[in-house]
This record gives C-alpha cells, structure tokens and sequence, in this order.
C-alpha cells in the first residue's frame, strides 16, 4: 500500500496553506491556512474493509519549560512526545483519496464539531485540545485536522508523519470522545497494511527544513 499526497512531497516541507501558525511578519507567529492536505492510496490489501488515517508528531517537547519563551530555545536533545494532529477513522473501504481542504480549512477557535465527519467518517480529537485547555478564547474539543504549529524557539525540525492503516473492521471500535492512543489501541490485530508519508516543519528562523 502506498500513501502520496500533491500538497507535499514525502520527507520535504509542509506549505503554511495547511498549517495551524506560520511565521509573521511582526512577533513570531500567526495564523495559517490549517486546511488538510490532500491525500491518496493504492494498493490496499484484499480484505480491506476500512481505513483509519493518522497524523501525529513525534518531536513535541516532553517539558514545556522553554517552549516559546523569549531569549531561550528548546534543545534539540530534549526527550520528545507524540502529538495527535488528525485522526479520523471509518473511512469506506472504497475511498482511495481525501481533497485538500475537505476536512479542515481554517483555523476553528473552540475547535471542530464531532465525531461525525466527511464522507462518512468519524473524527477523533486531536492534541490541541489539551493544548488549549486553559485559554479561555481557544479552549474546547478540538476534533478532525489542525496542522503543525510547533514552538518558534525549537532547535529541531518536527516531522509530521501521516499513516494510513487497511483494517479488517468496516467500524473502528472507539465510541464516544476518542483520540490517537484510543484507536491506536482499538486496531491492534486488525491491521492488513499500512502506510506512510511525513512532511517537515519548523517555524523557527534559524531552524532549515
């Protein structure tokens, strides 16, 4: 099975169009485009009966201490995290590709309604969620798609990796308010095939992606 995407090519450069924070001209950051990227599979394994799609970060920083702190930098030797971006499951076994901006295109103060969402699907929360949580003018559910906005101040390069899993189930069994951990759990022994394409990003100046 294979995953491509013309928003991005493998292992290069998200553009800011998909998003949540690009670099401003004035102070560091500010808004993106956070529409989805597009994306397309082949190949997927007799017996498919649905796909789940992923989109994680695995470079978060495990302390927030000097995260987007003026005058200090996030070391690149920090241990990381996972941070969930997009999960979406019960995609129809007979949708071979998703359009760029179909399922997120802007930023969504409180976050996206869910589960329910395009073509059928359902979405889970992503980590912004968390993130938010105590801002009183962004917080809330934050389901479906919203891109990378990773600390301007951090030395290293975030990838953001995309999976999408073939699995022998017509329904992931998660229900009720689920993220990435939740169904990463629920598909175990379910999987005939996955794959995966991750794009870099990095809204540091002094960080080359």
């Amino acid at each position: 099975m294979k995953l491509t995407s013309n928003s991005f090519a493998d292992g290069q450069a998200i553009p800011g169009e998909f998003a949540f924070c690009i670099p401003a001209d004035t102070g560091h950051v500010c808004l993106g485009g956070n529409r989805n990227p597009q994306l397309a599979w082949t190949g997927a394994p007799a017996g498919t009966r649905s796909f789940v799609l992923i989109c994680h970060d695995p470079d978060v920083p495990s302390r927030g201490d000097d995260v987007n702190q003026e005058g200090r930098s996030v070391p690149a030797d920090l241990p990381r995290v996972d941070f969930f971006h997009w999960v979406l499951v019960d995609l129809s076994a007979d949708i071979n590709e998703i359009a760029a901006g179909s399922f997120s295109s802007e930023v969504t103060p409180a976050g996206k309604p869910g589960p329910q969402a395009a073509l059928g699907s359902r979405q889970g929360i992503n980590d912004y969620t968390a993130w938010f949580a105590a801002d009183e003018a962004m917080r809330g559910d934050y389901h479906g798609y919203d891109g990378p906005c990773p600390p301007w101040n951090d030395t290293l390069v975030h990838h953001y990796v995309f999976t999408l899993f073939a699995l022998d189930l017509e329904r992931c069994p998660v229900e009720g308010c689920f993220g990435g951990t939740e169904v990463r759990a629920a598909i175990a022994g379910h999987v005939l095939a996955e794959a995966r394409l991750t794009g870099l990003y990095s809204l540091n100046p002094a960080v080359k992606v």
